[in-house]
């Protein structure tokens, strides 16, 4: 008997976020990319998609509209790691993955999970840059520095991870589940960038784009009705 998972479906759903002052404006506080990243993130790419997407939807939004089937595990597995149960906050595993978005150079997976991490933090974008451009100086917990080296590992290959690593993590309390975790959405973002740019979509300019998305999302399988593919 096969046995299926229920995943739970949320609404589009304004999500609390306290740090975030109407001052800001529609950027809420998110300047790139108006001005230039201190991410470097390579040349902008101008190249069209290299198959029909038949969507406006950007990045990756365009490639779920356009293949729902692969869509749905994709975005169920964002969820869990991003979304669910975890010691670990929210903003500190969209940290991880615009860490590792950043590494690989994938301007639209990193402006959407740098601007989903930075609506969650009073230094807003700021502590995103500094933790993407130098991560021993930035000013962030030994445990989730730590963290964020073993997903960088991973990002350069999975046999780079190291049991100093580990350990490196383990001394500064981060549990097995918060390792694995990691690891796992370090992967995975590997995975989601390469298919991003591998299939060249388009990031956007205007960083509104990305802080509107970041406030008003209550989790990764929230789709709205009129995004959804038609038959």
């Amino acid at each position: 008997m096969t046995k299926a998972v229920a995943f739970p479906v949320r609404s589009n759903v304004a999500v609390e976020l306290p740090y975030l002052l109407d001052s800001a404006g529609l950027s809420c506080g998110l300047e790139w990319p108006e001005r230039p990243p201190l991410v470097s993130l390579g040349d902008k790419r101008e190249s069209t998609p290299h198959i029909a997407l038949d969507s406006d939807e950007p990045g990756i939004r365009g490639l779920f509209l356009f293949r729902p089937e692969t869509a749905f595990p994709l975005k169920a597995l964002s969820e869990v790691l991003l979304c669910g149960d975890s010691t670990l906050t929210r903003g500190e595993r969209e940290l991880i993955a615009a860490y590792v978005s950043a590494l690989n150079q994938c301007r639209f997976c990193f402006f959407t999970h740098a601007a989903f991490a930075a609506v969650r933090a009073p230094e807003g974008m700021t502590l995103i840059e500094q933790v993407c451009a130098d991560l021993e100086t930035a000013p962030i917990s030994e445990k989730l520095k730590a963290l964020l080296a073993i997903a960088g590992a991973v990002q350069q290959g999975g046999k780079t991870v190291s049991a100093r690593h580990v350990a490196e993590a383990r001394a500064a309390a981060a549990s097995d589940i918060e390792i694995h975790d990691t690891v796992l959405i370090a992967a995975a973002f590997c995975m989601y960038n390469r298919y991003v740019d591998g299939l060249a979509t388009f990031a956007p300019d205007d960083p509104a784009v990305y802080a509107a998305r970041a406030k008003m999302t209550g989790g990764y399988l929230a789709v709205p009705a009129e995004s959804q593919r038609q038959a």
